[in-house]
Formats: structure tokens, C-alpha cells, sequence
């Protein structure tokens, strides 16, 4: 292993030793190495698109989230919230409380308070179809965060557009990270929620990925609720340690909740916080996730998105869509974060300076 590699994933795990040694000859695990290398070493372009239209006529945008308990949907609330007051617009936040019904529920009163603009938290559009086509059908845009598998226009789930990183990216950069900290001889849980199609995308290409790896082994794909997987996961995490014992080194999760209630079971099943299974998130990078990483609390590493940022660039796509224009066409890049670069505030927020690129474009 070249030495700069080596000393960046001791750096980033902060443990040494693995159940077996590092199979040299595997593809796979050469190129996880450079994977989290570069992933650990280089800054994305979060500056934001470089121009657009300026601020467009005041009207209500109501925020739609599918559950305000969730620190990602929190997060880019809070960025909403921001932007909006920047460019001067009303705004509503209203909570679906992490259920589908809660979520048409929600999309009703939106519909009934007659706004210019809806923003999906986090809501599946694909579940939600009825109620978006009563949305369109009221000529209301409709912008989603991570309500599609991919980011940009979705035509087919009526959305404008689409914010998120690209999810297939965030699974690679989970699953490279599990497959150059174990040197490549993991033996994975996945924790995923067929609810949301973005999520099991993520965890079809973390599998993918995974496989790869010759001496790698996913071991079940467990699939349980966001919701509420603080309160039901440990009695999963202690059945998983009964099946599967030492061969289980990684859990790794499409969302940070899942932690959360698997380091209630392992506390309590005596497993040390600094030995296996070691946990890892792919998304969103919330307070939660970096207070557990900062202080080596059952936790190694998540893959971020800067949640603020993509509250603004919600704000802008509708604007771009007030102004009869497309849409922006920027995507934010994810942040693998690990004890050697986790955040001191509670989310991803890159000193970008795309505030003040937003403010350029909206106020000249």
C-alpha cells in the first residue's frame, strides 16, 4: 500500500488491525484505497451555477417535509428557511411526521393554502402522485430534495427538478470506505427502506460495489423503516450479532438513523465502541452522525451533503421556474466525512462563499 494511502485510512478509521490481512492483489481494494484517498484530500465545487435569473415576484413556497425528525430534512429545511428570507418570500414548513398518510396529509393542507410553489422534504414523488397532479393541475411548480432517484427534471413524478448529490456516487463512496477500511475482507449488514426508491437505489449500487471486493461479504440486507429505527433497531443489531457473531464487521446504513438505534444494541451487547462491526452511513451527515464520529462513539464515517446549500439552490430552482427558465443543472458533490476531517458545527456547510453567489444572482 503507497505510504500517503495507508497513513490517510489509519488516519480515518483511528483503529489498527483487522481480522485478516489485506489481500494485495484484489483490484477492488486498490481502488477503495484511492476512492477514499481523494475523497479525503480534495474539496467538490459548492459555489453553486455561476449565473441565473434575478429574484421574481413574491409568493408562498411551502416546505413539505416527509419527517422534520429526520436530521437531513432538518437541515435543508434550515436552508430553505434562509433562502427564502434572502430573496424575500413567504415561506410554510409543514411536517408528513414520517408516514405516507402524514405526507398526503400534508400535501393537502399545502394544496389548500394555494401557493406559487411546493418543495417535497424528502417526500417520495412517486408515492405521491394523486396529490402532485393536483398540484400541476393548479399550475404550482414543484421542486423535491431527494424525491427521485436521480438529481435534475423528473418529468414522469411532475417535478421541475430534483436536488441531490448523485446517490450512485454516495453509495460508491460508503461502500469504498467499508472495502478499504477492512482491507478488503468485510463482512456487511445493510440497513435500507424500500419506501424510498433513492434508498434502495443506494443500496442496489453499495451491494454492487461491494461484491466487487473478493474477499468482502454482504451478509443480509435488512429492510426496515427510517422512521422509528431508533426505537426498533436494537432488537434487529442483537439478533444480527446472534446470527452472524465475528463474520459481521460493518454495519452500514443509507441513512444515519439506523446508527443511532444500532449503538443502543451494541453498548449493551458490551461491544467497544472502537471494535467491529464498525458502523458507516451513506447520508446525510446530520449533527447526530458527526457528534458519534467526533468522539469515536459507534460510528467511523457518513457520506455528507451540504444540507444548507441545498436549501438554497430549492429556493433558486424555483425561482428559475417563476422566471420561465430550465433548471439550474448544478449538483452539489457528497463529502465522505471521518474522524480526520468531521465538522465542528452540526452540518456540512462549506465555506464556499454560495450565499453570497446566490445573493449576486438574485440581487445583482
Amino acid at each position: 500500500m503507497p505510504a500517503l494511502l495507508a497513513a490517510l485510512i489509519v488516519t480515518a478509521s483511528g483503529c489498527t488491525g483487522h481480522p485478516a490481512a489485506r489481500d494485495a492483489s484484489d483490484p477492488a481494494v486498490q481502488r477503495a484505497l484511492a476512492v477514499v484517498a481523494h475523497a479525503l484530500i480534495t474539496t467538490g465545487d459548492y459555489h453553486g451555477p455561476p449565473s441565473g435569473p434575478p429574484a421574481q415576484r413574491p409568493g408562498l413556497v411551502v416546505f413539505v417535509a416527509a419527517d422534520l425528525t429526520d436530521g437531513g430534512i432538518a437541515g435543508v429545511a434550515r436552508g430553505v428557511e434562509q433562502a427564502a428570507r434572502a430573496i424575500g418570500w413567504p415561506l410554510r414548513i409543514l411536517d408528513g411526521q414520517g408516514t405516507a398518510q402524514g405526507q398526503t396529509a400534508a400535501l393537502g393542507l399545502a394544496l389548500a393554502l394555494k401557493p406559487a410553489d411546493i418543495i417535497l422534504g424528502g417526500v417520495d414523488a412517486a408515492g405521491q402522485r394523486a396529490a402532485l397532479r393536483k398540484a400541476q393541475a393548479q399550475g404550482i411548480s414543484l421542486v423535491g430534495w431527494h424525491s427521485a432517484v436521480r438529481p435534475g427534471p423528473d418529468p414522469n413524478g411532475g417535478l421541475f427538478t430534483n436536488v441531490t448529490t448523485n446517490p450512485a456516487e454516495i453509495a460508491r463512496l460508503a461502500a469504498s470506505y467499508v472495502i478499504a477500511n477492512s482491507d478488503g475482507t468485510a463482512g456487511v449488514v445493510i440497513f435500507t427502506d424500500s419506501e424510498y426508491a433513492i434508498e434502495t437505489y443506494k443500496t442496489d449500487v453499495m451491494v454492487s460495489t461491494l461484491k466487487e471486493c473478493r474477499r468482502c461479504s454482504v451478509l443480509q440486507v435488512v429492510d426496515a423503516p427510517i422512521v422509528g429505527a431508533q426505537i426498533n433497531l436494537p432488537a434487529v443489531v442483537n439478533s444480527l450479532l446472534e446470527t452472524y457473531g465475528k463474520r459481521c464487521t460493518y454495519l452500514l446504513a443509507v441513512n444515519g438513523a439506523y446508527i443511532t438505534g444500532a449503538r443502543v444494541a451494541l453498548f449493551g451487547a458490551g461491544v467497544q465502541s472502537d471494535q467491529p462491526p464498525f458502523s458507516v452511513s451513506a447520508g446525510d451527515g446530520d449533527a447526530s452522525e458527526f457528534e458519534r464520529i467526533r468522539a469515536g462513539d459507534y460510528q467511523q464515517a457518513t457520506v455528507a451533503e451540504p444540507l444548507y446549500l441545498q436549501g438554497w439552490q430549492l429556493i433558486d430552482e424555483i425561482n428559475r421556474a417563476r422566471a420561465g427558465q430550465p433548471p439550474s443543472g448544478y449538483i452539489a458533490p457528497p463529502q465522505l466525512v471521518t474522524h480526520a476531517n468531521v465538522p465542528s458545527g452540526a452540518v456540512f456547510d462549506p465555506p464556499s462563499g454560495y450565499r453570497q453567489n446566490y445573493l449576486r444572482i438574485w440581487h445583482g
